[in-house]
């Protein structure tokens, strides 16, 4: 498949975001710059150099828009301004300056299935029912009974549906309560969100990245959901201590009219040049197909990512081929980004292993198997340095999620412990004050300045592939047709976008033992600079366990 890479008017890559790494920045948790115990503007600012001395091409910054914080900025109170925990309006332009400076793109995330119920639109919604923004948010009578009008589950807990005396009637809210969902089924609604939009486009960010996209427009009938069979529940978008996994979630969420709005959201993105857009899809049964449907067409958002790498199953050469092909055979001209880690998930340094192999080579070969698939790439903050999953006390607890469904959900604050920048720094180099989340004892051997004198530490080896992917354009542009999936090896082809350029063949080991594979016919010329020891040897591709080989292929 042939992409156009014209381009744009202001000198930049119209494509630059299809096989663009994104490194994804948590600001609670990446720098403080003013000793209060939390991350902010001016601290990222301060560590753009090393974001970009590993070769990813952007950067997304969680919300730092106004917030009371009862989801740690994902419920907002002032979309188009910077929460004074984060800093100003101004640190963000100088953030953004030094970034495209640096060469880096910076997308921002985009909260804008719910608000907080701060947020004034709210506080005139639920004044009466009359009032000019009375339908901006999902009200509902109650039944005869009293009870919420449907079946309808929060992903945090318990129904979805918050009684507000007011207006004597039911809001939803598919997250907290404190985060009442706007009712997209409102054109008022929908310009108000876009204007919100416009006015980051006019500030000079490059993108952003859509939370809960597919959460946008619920069933305007309120048709309860019908049960989910037990064989097909999983746990990747919630616990399976939470009933939300009991549920098919048919009438909350993935409503066709999703689709005129997300066109109207790249009509507005095509005004401004060089303008991409990540939307994160929360589902278990049907992932792959919205993130197909979001993405063709080159109409709606230009790449999706699902939960289909961050769930707890092994990465296992079926698996990964199986999740790939689905989505392009579902998904035809869109364009997938994947990832292993977030700020939602426990890390995949504690999550995902390969039996008899040790972490660190685990997590090498993770690393380059997720940056030779076809499609973008988001990488997490400390995933390039190999950070597991933290073990919070509960009285060190922040999360709303974990303290609900303690002791057998812990919630998302072990992903979320700062940076880890000098081992003899207070704090690991975070912050002069006790941090908003304690620093783990393990993680300061991993930091930053440990591992730059390391020669075969994991920040190096995420250094050297991204830049062989650099190197080789069929890794970020390139189609891919998968050749061997057995217990141990995947083998695929990248195809090379330039018809005058090798296709590239990419073969990986995830297991503990070596093994030996027969090459796909043609003629191979191995390549060097990628970090892993695989070797063509007497006609055979020899793979130590966890390891790798790349070679450029004609058949």
């Amino acid at each position: 498949m042939q992409f156009s890479e014209t381009p744009d008017a202001i000198g930049g890559m119209a494509d630059w975001w299809r096989g663009a790494v994104i490194y994804q920045i948590y600001p609670r948790s990446f720098q403080d710059s003013n000793a209060d115990g939390t991350g902010d503007l001016k601290g990222i600012t301060r560590r753009l150099p090393y974001v970009a001395s590993l070769g990813v091409d952007a950067i997304w910054i969680s919300p730092f828009f106004k917030s009371p914080m009862a989801d740690f900025g994902y419920d907002v109170t002032d979309y188009c301004d910077v929460d004074p925990t984060f800093g100003t309006l101004d640190d963000f332009d100088q953030l953004i300056g030094t970034a495209h400076g640096l060469g880096l793109k910076v997308m921002i995330d985009q909260v804008i299935s719910h608000t907080s119920d701060q947020h004034p639109w709210f506080a005139e919604s639920r004044q009466n029912r009359t009032n000019e923004k009375a339908d901006w948010y999902v009200w509902s009578d109650p039944k005869d009974d009293g009870t919420p009008p449907n079946n309808w589950l929060s992903i945090f807990g318990g129904s979805a549906w918050q009684w507000d005396a007011r207006r004597r009637q039911y809001y939803l809210h598919n997250f907290l309560a404190q985060q009442p969902d706007l009712n997209y089924h409102c054109p008022a609604v929908q310009d108000a969100v876009l204007a919100t939009v416009r006015f980051w486009l006019d500030r000079g960010v490059d993108g952003f990245r859509l939370d809960t996209i597919n959460f946008y427009v619920h069933d305007k009938e309120l048709r309860s959901n019908p049960p989910l069979p037990n064989d097909l529940r999983n746990a990747s978008i919630a616990p399976e201590v939470n009933p939300y996994n009991f549920q098919f979630h048919l009438y909350d969420k993935n409503q066709p009219e999703n689709l005129d709005f997300l066109k109207r959201l790249r009509a507005l993105m095509d005004e401004y040049p060089d303008i991409a857009a990540v939307g994160e899809v929360g589902d278990d049964q049907k992932s792959l197909e919205l993130m197909a449907e979001y993405t063709s067409g080159g109409d709606k958002v230009h790449m999706c990512y699902s939960f289909d790498f961050l769930s707890r199953d092994p990465i296992t050469p079926k698996r990964v081929s199986g999740i790939v092909d689905a989505f392009d055979e579902a998904g035809g001209d869109g364009w997938a980004c994947w990832a292993m880690s977030n700020h939602d998930v426990e890390r995949h340094g504690s999550r995902l292993f390969i039996e008899g192999l040790d972490r660190l080579q685990t997590q090498k070969v993770h690393m380059a198997l997720l940056l030779s698939l076809k499609g973008s790439v988001c990488l997490y903050q400390g995933e390039e340095l190999g950070l597991g999953e933290a073990d919070i006390a509960f009285e060190d607890l922040q999360d709303p999620y974990g303290i609900e469904f303690w002791p057998e959900f812990k919630g998302r604050d072990g992903c979320r412990t700062p940076m880890v920048w000098g081992k003899e720094e207070a704090n690991g180099g975070f912050s002069d004050a006790r941090p908003w989340l304690p620093v783990p004892q393990e993680h300061l051997a991993l930091s930053v300045d440990e591992q730059e004198k390391t020669n075969d530490a994991l920040l190096h080896a995420y250094r050297q592939f991204l830049g062989f992917r650099k190197q080789n354009i069929a890794l970020s542009k390139g189609d891919i047709e998968f050749l061997t999936m057995d217990e141990s090896c995947l083998m695929f082809v990248r195809p090379s976008k330039d018809a005058d350029e090798a296709d590239l063949l990419c073969v990986f080991n995830l297991s503990g033992d070596a093994i030996d594979v027969d090459p796909p016919q043609g003629s191979l010329r191995p390549l060097v600079g990628h970090g892993f020891s695989g070797e063509l040897t007497d006609g055979k591709i020899v793979l130590p366990a966890g390891q790798a080989f790349f070679a450029e292929f004609e058949c």
